[in-house]
């Protein structure tokens, strides 16, 4: 006969008196990460290894102190860590579309940025007043004389040969012209008209004769105007490099070390020198009353300059090591950047000087944080990101391009060269769902650093944890804790945990319970917070959630919900299950019948059959039927129709936690003996007729405890339980109370036969060697029932199963 469990062993009592000290005003903060020792080794491998891949996920449930830790490790590695470039986008002046990237030493880009706005406001101050200068007039007209010389003796020459064939030569706006000439009086255009037909044909006879000579002087003019061009722009160009040329050799001299620097360089002076009249010309702007109040915000803007400036996408200046990011917004833009456009008068416009950097630009020589469900939450980020990452190249495209969506015409800048850690913080299941589901995952992300949820409560980790409520104090600026207190949080700890052994690493619920008590702390104007105010805290967020709960409770007191706690019943029983409303899980007794019959329909479950059940149940229920096989039908068939349901139950039912119970109904119903009511089970079983652990054991022992305490404590009520689950009692105070007065208990269990024999108070029976149970136990009858149902089949002639 199983035994009552001790009373000690209800809860994992903490004495204040091992806390070490009065209140937590005595011990020092700590930055220390509590309970993770795997996970802290696991990302100092991961930050470490400068490998393609070794990117890290960091999978533990919220509350644990993932971010904390990330950010505690990065922050001490970083400063380690070399400060990385910076880079610029600067205009591909050979192709815009495709602007140049350029890589600076960090602190560099912006002093780049500075010095090429002062070289272009310079330049628009000195090319002016050098061409508008009396030497560069001389030097034009010097360059200029002699062809126009050549040009008079060319007009010369081709007006004498025009004189002999009756023509004249003048200059005119499109060059050379050729007018007739009568009695030495050129003809205007009406003279001409009026002259006799003869007179008309002959003149232009002569014409067409004159062209072939006039040709060639006409070939001669061009090359001179050609030359003239030339002349012109040689000067010009020479002007314009004496005028700027000492800045651009400043510029040579501070940056031509740079990678890609000079050449850029020596495309702006080109591209200065072919648009000379830009800088020459004052700005020509519409007035402003004649542009809309909406488009005057460009008329300040010097579009035609804006080429010139150079466009800072990440700027190391002032930084101590490798660039820190995390990235609370992860979508696509925010990571892998942007290139911005914007209205102009109704035209929609875009350049090098609108590429935003994202937060992979930033990152980039350092270490990126992303969480991994926001990431999910934005379409194609986590396309862009492993792209990114697996060609080791920084791209801006827009996500729309790459999927094949936008075909209009746009920027395509050069990319960057990548070398960022990746660092994903989210839950296990996500992890193992990337693993399954994504095949570049694992080769992208090498590293997982797992935080568990629970650690060993040993002397060390109960000091930590003192220690952590220290730090939470002085850091939020919150009333200490005394002994009292901190011994009632150490067990809350195991309570989050559910062993009386572990202790809970979700140090954000823990703090969560702190600072409530400090709030009822302050409205009693209490020095400290005490174990009452812990208490409090601990029942108010109860009452807070347990509507619910309580509703349910009315319904059995008020008897619309069937609990039966006392008496005994034939095929029913009380089990014990939990609901979990969000952050809120409470115990929900229920009441489980079987019924049986001659029949080859086995063991059915109506939950199952109406939809009801799921699959973990359905399994708990399929291995009753392997229990009965395995001890009673090594002789005879099962003949055998029962039916097992959870009474009153509408929201479905999971969990195979409830198999023993339902298998303690199913013997009662076989057997005849009828069930103590004034107990609840509960346990799984397996086929050897094993009580198995099962979840959520404190829930579903208070929840049975408050429907006992409202219909009226005997003495005689109480819980079975699987043994296994003792280890993790931490049941509250009130329930060690009334075991203690002895108006409640516990009782372990470990195997089928133990848990029939204390419920019926009849014996179990043990398989004698002849195969047969001893007379008027609880195995002898069930065989017994079984054998009659088996003979009653045949009988009736119904098919074997």
């Amino acid at each position: 006969m199983i035994q009552a469990l001790p009373k000690e062993q209800y809860r994992a009592v903490y004495p204040p008196d091992q806390v070490g000290c009065s209140d937590t005003r005595e011990l020092q903060p700590t930055d220390e990460i509590i309970g993770q020792d795997r996970a802290q080794k696991a990302l100092r491998f991961g930050l470490e290894i400068q490998e393609k891949g070794f990117n890290i996920y960091v999978a533990g449930m919220p509350g644990t102190g993932r971010r904390t830790a990330v950010k505690k490790f990065l922050d001490e590695l970083a400063k380690t860590k070399p400060k990385v470039d910076d880079w610029v986008y600067v205009n591909n002046f050979s192709n815009p579309y495709e602007p140049l990237a350029i890589r600076l030493p960090s602190g560099t880009a912006a002093l780049l940025k500075a010095d090429m706005a002062s070289f272009v406001s310079e330049a628009r101050r000195a090319l002016p007043r050098a061409f508008e200068s009396e030497d560069y007039a001389a030097k034009r007209q010097e360059a200029l004389g002699k062809l126009d010389e050549e040009r008079a003796a060319i007009v010369a020459e081709v007006n004498e040969s025009a004189a002999k064939q009756g023509f004249t030569i003048q200059m005119g706006p499109a060059g050379l012209i050729i007018i007739p000439v009568i009695d030495d009086k050129p003809l205007t255009e009406q003279e001409f008209n009026s002259l006799p037909p003869e007179t008309r044909a002959g003149i232009l006879h002569k014409r067409e004769l004159l062209d072939a000579d006039l040709r060639g002087g006409f070939r001669r003019m061009r090359e001179l105007d050609t030359k003239g061009t030339e002349a012109v722009t040689r000067l010009n160009n020479e002007v314009a490099v004496y005028a700027i040329g000492h800045l651009l050799t400043g510029l040579k001299e501070k940056y031509g070390k740079i990678e890609g620097l000079p050449a850029y360089i020596d495309s702006v002076q080109k591209d200065i020198l072919e648009n000379l009249a830009t800088f020459l010309g004052p700005p020509q702007q519409p007035q402003e009353e004649e542009i809309p109040p909406q488009f005057r915000q460009w008329l300040a803007k010097d579009v035609a300059f804006r080429k010139y400036e150079v466009n800072v996408v990440v700027d190391n200046t002032g930084a101590t090591g490798a660039p820190v990011v995390f990235e609370e917004t992860p979508s696509y833009q925010n990571l892998l950047g942007r290139a911005e456009r914007e209205v102009q008068f109704g035209i929609v416009t875009t350049d090098f000087m609108m590429i935003r950097p994202g937060s992979v630009h930033k990152a980039n020589g350092g270490y990126l944080v992303i969480p991994v469900l926001d990431l999910f939450r934005y379409p194609f980020a986590w396309d862009g990101l492993k792209s990114a990452l697996r060609t080791e190249k920084l791209r801006i495209e827009e996500p729309g391009e790459q999927a094949g969506f936008i075909i209009t015409r746009g920027l395509k800048p050069r990319p960057i060269p990548l070398s960022v850690k990746v660092i994903l913080i989210g839950t296990p299941d996500v992890n193992q769902v990337l693993n399954q589901g994504d095949p570049d995952y694992p080769d992208l992300f090498k590293v997982r650093a797992d935080f568990d949820t629970v650690m060993d409560r040993n002397e060390e980790n109960t000091k930590k944890y003192a220690e952590f409520l220290c730090t939470l104090c002085k850091r939020f600026s919150l009333h200490h804790l005394d002994n009292t207190a901190v011994a009632k949080v150490v067990e809350y700890g195991s309570r989050l945990a559910e062993d009386q052994k572990k202790l809970s690493t979700r140090f954000a619920s823990v703090a969560d319970l702190i600072r409530e008590a400090n709030f009822y702390a302050e409205q009693e104007r209490a020095p400290t917070i005490t174990v009452k105010h812990i208490g409090k805290a601990f029942e108010e967020k109860i009452y807070r959630s347990n509507l619910v709960q309580q509703k349910i409770q009315e319904f059995i007191e008020r008897g619309i919900f069937l609990i039966d706690t006392g008496g005994t019943q034939v095929g029913q029983i009380n089990g014990l299950s939990v609901m979990e409303l969000g952050d809120f899980a409470f115990g929900r007794p229920s009441r489980v019948t079987a019924s049986v019959g001659v029949g080859q329909d086995g063991i059915i479950d109506i939950e199952r059959q109406s939809d009801m059940g799921g699959p973990t149940h359905t399994k708990g229920v399929l291995i009753l039927g392997g229990y009965l096989a395995a001890r009673y039908a090594q002789d005879k068939p099962l003949s055998l129709g029962a039916k097992l349901v959870f009474e009153q139950s509408y929201g479905g039912v999971d969990g195979d936690s409830a198999s023993s119970t339902e298998l303690y109904a199913l013997l009662s119903a076989l057997s005849g003996l009828p069930i103590r009511q004034s107990i609840a089970v509960t346990g799984s079983v397996n086929q050897r007729g094993e009580v198995q652990a099962i979840g959520g054991v404190n829930e579903k022992l208070e929840g049975f405890f408050e429907v006992c305490r409202a219909k009226g404590l005997t003495g005689g009520q109480g819980a079975m339980i699987p043994a296994s689950n003792v280890q993790n009692l931490m049941l509250k105070e009130e329930i060690v109370e009334a075991a203690v007065a002895g108006k409640f208990a516990i009782y372990p269990v470990r195997t089928i036969d133990e848990g029939i024999e204390f419920l019926t108070g009849v014996a179990a029976g043990e398989r004698q060697p002849g195969g047969s149970f001893p007379e008027g136990t609880v195995n002898y009858l069930v065989d017994k029932r079984l054998r009659e149902m088996a003979e009653m089949a045949r009988d009736y002639q119904l098919p074997q199963r």
